[in-house]
């Protein structure tokens, strides 16, 4: 048997052929067809458009102010769960984390920033012009300035920037639980001496103070929208990152005070053995999810901290982390920590890239 070569129909049999504009052909089984409108049932999908409350809005407010204001507690705070790692730590936050608000007729898109500071380091200054770059795309923007800490220079610095982006800025004084009254009135007459603000709201997020109050304000300044998120989803951060960020909330506890800044975190890989090929690489008992994490610093005198004695504190922040990731997961966890040195890493470019700054 020869093979026939394929060829193009001519024109004349391309016309001659079904017209896709025409009426359907009497020769289409009745049965097939809905008697309303003559469209075949097994062509016909079915359409569900969610109802959304007349007058929904719905936008981005970006959380920001210098490090350790409280912007990453207030966030979870409003969320209702846990987005966004915390530590007493300066400079925690290393990239914007989203939490979702949902209200009936509302849905409030928090971005928590790192903390604006004069940056020492490559890092640094890539951190601040996240912040920068964020915004510009946000529709309100929340200033967080803690109750106990005086209004100084890099609170100005940051109000002066604010003031030239034209967009509505709430000043938000946190952490109006650790100090006292007239110390809170004094905080807020400075605050509102700062700038030409849209609102002024002290909140405790420790205590859940206020907390609704904010939310009701920054979603005032929102425009009409359909939700931006599905129902339910509070948080956008993918799984790794979230992993991460367990792990370096965990490694933060309890450390020098150089070293947070010294420290990041590398999820290396995440093995299911229910779904992956990976029966060699198994640890633990059980179907646990296999977790491999690296701990990066930029000296061995730093990474000696890290592990400790006896490899106890890395014994600590495992457990810890674990905790953590398996309230996250919903299942149980093998998690596998190693602990690096990459000299001086803030400052390198290529090692910037590969930790994912």
């Amino acid at each position: 048997m020869t093979d026939t070569p394929f060829r193009f129909p001519s024109d004349d049999e391309l016309m001659a052929g079904p017209n896709a504009l025409e009426e359907p052909s009497e020769e289409i089984d009745d049965a097939a067809v809905d008697d309303a409108d003559g469209v075949p049932t097994s062509a016909r999908v079915e359409i569900v458009v969610p109802e959304i409350p007349e007058g929904y809005t719905a936008g981005f407010a970006c959380l920001v102010g210098r490090p350790n204001a409280g912007k990453s507690t207030l966030t979870n705070a409003m969320v209702g769960q846990k987005v966004a790692i915390m530590s007493d730590r300066p400079q925690t936050t290393r990239h914007n984390v989203r939490g979702v608000v949902h209200r009936e007729t509302s849905q409030l898109v928090l971005v928590d920033t790192p903390g604006l500071h004069r940056p020492k380091t490559l890092l640094g200054k890539r951190l601040n012009d996240l912040v920068r770059e964020t915004l510009l795309d946000v529709d309100v923007i929340a200033f967080c300035l803690p109750a106990d800490e005086k209004v100084g220079p890099g609170d100005r610095y940051i109000a002066r920037d604010l003031a030239e982006l034209r967009k509505p800025v709430v000043g938000v004084v946190t952490k109006t639980d650790t100090v006292s009254r007239e110390a809170l009135a004094a905080q807020l007459l400075a605050v509102d001496a700062l700038g030409d603000w849209a609102d002024i709201v002290p909140v405790s997020a420790k205590r859940h103070e206020q907390v609704d109050v904010l939310e009701e304000v920054l979603i005032g300044y929102l425009p009409p929208s359909p939700p931006l998120y599905p129902t339910g989803e509070i948080t956008d951060e993918p799984q790794a990152v979230m992993i991460g960020e367990l792990v370096r909330e965990a490694a933060l506890e309890g450390v020098r005070d150089e070293l947070p800044h010294s420290l990041a975190v590398v999820v290396d890989e995440v093995l299911d053995p229910a779904k992956d090929s990976a029966s060699s690489a198994v640890k633990g008992r059980g179907q646990r999810l296999q977790v491999r994490v690296s701990v990066v610093v930029e000296r061995d005198s730093q990474k000696a901290i890290i592990i400790g004695k006896g490899g106890s504190r890395l014994k600590e922040i495992g457990v810890n982390a674990r905790k953590g990731i398996e309230k996250l997961l919903g299942r149980k966890v093998y998690l596998d920590l190693h602990v690096r040195t990459a000299k001086d890493w803030q400052s390198d470019p290529k090692a910037l890239a590969k930790l994912g700054f």
